[in-house]
């Protein structure tokens, strides 16, 4: 049943307005005794020359009364709907219990694809710490984005080509060991890596030598092309060890290099619609009227730069997936970088360049220091999982010793944790690691929502209600306490729909958090095991619809439940 529609029309009626307008304006207030749903007047004054009281008081005049709400009241410049209990908790808890873990799925994207770049670490370095964010984002929106109708498509922009290769194999041949990177893979690589640019910063002429190398990739030579694939390989056999982990996947790797043969065409697509300019021997597109520096295409030796595989890339997946947005979830240091090349894609003429999105997010530390690779300050990625499944495993032999499959469990809680963690609070803000924290049962943490919904399935198991009789007694379920759950419940398409609108996954864990404290309240106040059969029935109603609710909310941020904790 939908309340805000139904009040949407009784409103329309009144005021003699589209429900379109008004459905947008109609809010859920902080405070219940406000009613359930609100309507302010405010922004009608404009048109109507009226002051926002007597707007609302004459809608309530008018409005007619409606058998889902108990009653609708005015208030200063609000409508006040208070919505009918039982046909509300039934409503709710009704639609759960027949659509199970398709509830909150909506047609808002149907027949929409949706691109999403996100993770892309470089080949031969390490996954560290830093790459997690655009990792567990982009994957979080991703889900978000499947819910909601659209078909997404998850593209992992490798960094398998550029003059970090010259570099690579510069320094593989001065200090490099096969045994030693067959063993160590990707660690091994960043130790040699890392030693490059300290000798280079001796050595400037070891620049040259890794520049000569990228020109033989470039043409094809036979040995740097065989390093350059070894390299990649041995990369993604540790990439792939995380993002198993990490329960992800990807629906396209393609990465740097497969844009190698699109770009000439690009480029001179950019020189015939007259946009490049020479600069000291480089080609641009001049942005200095867009209050912006000017987009390099070329380097002064004829080389490609970013801005020019990121424009190949856009047009690629134009053409191949026709997407409605192509969104690319990468650090907000480089606001500027797609900025730039936007402008150059819609310059070109391409009206689809509006439907290009930087995610931009924020700084990732450990104690408060920025990470860096070539200095080799680097946290690994499965280090951080490591110390946080050990943690994990350690609360669950102190609380919980004879925990079966506490091993995996503890995988779980502690991946669990970490990805909770990243995606609790605004994308735009930086997040310092602080394991005591993250793993803690108490609190906005993933562990708490994951013991949450490994409590509602005891209380399920324990009654013996883990399948819902459909003859429920909702009268039961109108206490203020399942009210409250059902609210909550009820928010959830809604909250995964702004959470697309605004590209935000901490709209969904801050709504988990929100179920898994209001469910407690439930819990505190509404005895369940050892009450009679009807309130069993109708109370395990309730824990059930919050249990189905924190696994796909939880599933869609990337964390899996465990039952028993």
């Amino acid at each position: 049943m939908d309340f805000k529609m139904e009040a949407a029309k009784a409103i329309a009626a009144a005021a003699n307005m589209n429900i379109d307008e008004i459905i947008d304006i109609i809010e859920v207030p902080a405070d219940t005794k406000m009613g359930d749903l609100a309507f302010p007047c405010f922004k009608l004054a404009k048109t109507l020359r009226k002051a926002p009281p007597m707007i609302a008081k004459e809608i309530g005049e008018k409005i007619e009364k409606s058998n889902m709400f108990e009653k609708i009241e005015v208030v200063n410049a609000y409508v006040n709907f208070y919505v009918d209990k039982l046909k509300f908790v039934s409503g709710v808890i009704g639609e759960v219990l027949v659509k199970g873990e398709k509830y909150g799925e909506s047609n808002v994207g149907e027949g929409k694809n949706i691109v999403i770049d996100y993770s892309s670490p470089n080949i031969a370095k390490p996954f560290h710490v830093g790459h997690l964010r655009s990792t567990v984002i982009g994957n979080a929106l991703y889900n978000i984005y499947n819910k909601i109708g659209y078909h997404s498509i998850s593209v992992n922009h490798l960094g398998d080509w550029g003059t970090q290769f010259g570099k690579m194999i510069v320094a593989y041949k001065l200090w490099g060991d096969k045994e030693a990177v067959e063993r160590d893979d990707v660690k091994e690589l960043s130790r040699i890596y890392v030693k490059y640019h300290e000798e280079a910063e001796k050595k400037p002429e070891m620049d040259d030598e890794a520049r000569s190398w990228l020109v033989k990739m470039q043409n094809g030579d036979e040995e740097a092309i065989s390093l350059w694939k070894w390299f990649c390989e041995i990369s993604m056999k540790e990439f792939n060890r995380i993002y198993d982990r990490l329960g992800i996947k990807f629906d396209s790797y393609a990465g740097e290099s497969f844009y190698n043969d699109k770009m000439d065409a690009v480029v001179e697509e950019i020189r015939e619609k007259n946009l490049l300019k020479e600069s000291e021997g480089a080609q641009i597109v001049d942005l200095e009227e867009y209050n912006m520096p000017p987009c390099l295409i070329l380097r002064s030796d004829g080389g490609t730069l970013y801005p020019t595989r990121d424009i190949s890339a856009a047009i690629y997946r134009k053409k191949e997936y026709d997407f409605a947005k192509c969104l690319y979830v990468t650090a907000l240091d480089q606001n500027l970088h797609f900025a730039q090349w936007f402008k150059v894609v819609e310059l070109m003429g391409y009206d689809w360049a509006s439907d290009l999105v930087h995610i931009p997010f924020g700084l990732v530390s450990l104690q408060d220091s920025k990470l860096s690779t070539r200095k080799g300050h680097v946290v690994l990625m499965e280090d951080i999982l490591n110390s946080a499944v050990e943690r994990a495993l350690n609360v669950i032999e102190e609380k919980n010793p004879d925990l079966p499959d506490k091993e995996k469990i503890a995988e779980k809680v502690g991946i669990g944790a970490v990805i909770f963690n990243d995606l609790y609070n605004s994308r735009i803000k930086n997040v310092v690691f602080d394991l005591e924290r993250m793993i803690n049962f108490i609190g906005e943490t993933g562990p708490y929502v994951q013991y949450t919904y490994a409590r509602c399935c005891s209380i399920l198991r324990k009654t013996g209600k883990e399948k819902i009789s459909e003859e429920i007694d909702y009268k039961i379920i109108t206490d203020e306490n399942s009210m409250q759950v059902c609210r909550t419940i009820g928010q959830f398409e809604q909250k995964l729909i702004d959470a697309a609108n605004k590209n935000e996954p901490y709209i969904v864990s801050r709504y988990l958090v929100d179920l898994c404290q209001e469910f407690s309240g439930f819990y505190d106040n509404n005895r369940i095991v050892g009450s009679d059969e009807d309130t069993m029935n109708a109370r395990a109603a309730v824990v059930y619809a919050v249990k189905t609710v924190i696994k796909s909310g939880m599933s869609i941020l990337g964390i899996d439940c465990p039952e028993q904790m």
